[in-house]
C-alpha cells in the first residue's frame, strides 16, 4: 500500500454549514490513518481557530498536520508545534492598510489569537459569524502591529466589485505579495510565494512523500493553487465554478453529503 496525503479545505468542504463534520467524513478520516496514510487539514482561518477545529474533530493525533493563514503556517497537530511560518514585510503591510483606508474599505489583521481592527462594523460582525475569534479595536491598526502579520483582510459585504477593483488598481501591492479572494467578502493579501499550495509542497517534503501521492480537496479560488499542486485535486460539488475549473474531480456529493469522504475513499483508500 503506497503511503498518501490527503490535503482538505475546512469551511465548506470538511465541514457542514453548522461547522460540524458529518459521520461519514470522520470515519473516512480515521479509516485513512488507520491505514498509516496522512491527513492535512489546509485553511485560511488563524492558526487559534484552527487549532480549535483540529482538538474537536479529534485531530490531536499522530499523523495529522494544519496548514493555516492560507499557507502562511504550517503546523504539526500532535506536537502542537509550528514547524514553518512566512510573513508579510512591515513595509507591505503598512502599504496594504494605507490603500485600504484611502479607498473606504474594511480592513483588519492578526497578532497571535486576537484580530485588530479600527472599527466595529457589519464586515467584523460578519467575519465574527464564521470564524469565532477574540478581537481589539485600536486607533491605528498599522502602528498597533508588535511583528510582522500572517496576512491582512479586507472585506466587503455588499460590493465585490469594489475588492476586485481595489486589486486591479493597486498592482504593486500584487508583486509585492499575494493576494486573492478567499470567498466573495474577502480580499486576502499575504507573503509573496505564500498560498495553500506552497503549504502542500512544504508538507510533501517534510514526510517525504512525493507529490504523485497526494491528493488535496477544496471549495474555494484560494483552494486553487493546493488542487493544482496535488497529484490529484478534487473540488466539492458546492465549490466555486474557477475552482471547479481547475480541478481533476468534482465530487457527486457536497460538502453536507460527505465530499471529503467520497475523496478519500476514492482515491486514498480504493487500491484498484
Amino acid at each position: 500500500m503506497e503511503h498518501k496525503v490527503l490535503f482538505t479545505d475546512l469551511d465548506e468542504t470538511l465541514l457542514d454549514r453548522n461547522k460540524s463534520i458529518s459521520k461519514r467524513n470522520r470515519d473516512a478520516v480515521t479509516k485513512m490513518l488507520d491505514q498509516g496514510h496522512d491527513f492535512v487539514l489546509v485553511t485560511g482561518r488563524p492558526i487559534a481557530t484552527a487549532r480549535i477545529v483540529v482538538k474537536e474533530l479529534g485531530l490531536m493525533v499522530p499523523r495529522c498536520y494544519m496548514v493555516a493563514f492560507n499557507g502562511a503556517v504550517i503546523y504539526d497537530c500532535v506536537a502542537d508545534r509550528v514547524l514553518a511560518e512566512r510573513t508579510l514585510p512591515m513595509e507591505v503591510a503598512k502599504e496594504v492598510i494605507g490603500e485600504a483606508h484611502k479607498a473606504g474599505i474594511y480592513v483588519q489583521t492578526y497578532q497571535q489569537d486576537t484580530i485588530l481592527t479600527e472599527c466595529h462594523s457589519k464586515e467584523l460582525d460578519f467575519y465574527l459569524a464564521n470564524a469565532k475569534m477574540k478581537y481589539r479595536l485600536v486607533d491605528d491598526l498599522y502602528v498597533s502591529l508588535e511583528k510582522e502579520p500572517y496576512k491582512i483582510m479586507m472585506i466587503d459585504t455588499e460590493d465585490h466589485e469594489k475588492l476586485c477593483r481595489f486589486r486591479e488598481q493597486n498592482p504593486s501591492l500584487m508583486e509585492k505579495g499575494n493576494c486573492f479572494f478567499s470567498k466573495s467578502e474577502y480580499l486576502e493579501y499575504c507573503p509573496k510565494d505564500t498560498d495553500k499550495g506552497s503549504g502542500l509542497k512544504y508538507i510533501a517534503n517534510f514526510l517525504n512523500v512525493p507529490i504523485e501521492n497526494t491528493v488535496a480537496v477544496g471549495d474555494e479560488r484560494n483552494d486553487i493553487p493546493m488542487i493544482q499542486a496535488a497529484y490529484v485535486g478534487a473540488a466539492v460539488k458546492n465549490a466555486h465554478e474557477e475552482l471547479k475549473q481547475a480541478a481533476d474531480y468534482v465530487t457527486k456529493g457536497d460538502h453536507e453529503e460527505g465530499a471529503v469522504a467520497e475523496v478519500i475513499e476514492k482515491f486514498i483508500l480504493n487500491e484498484e
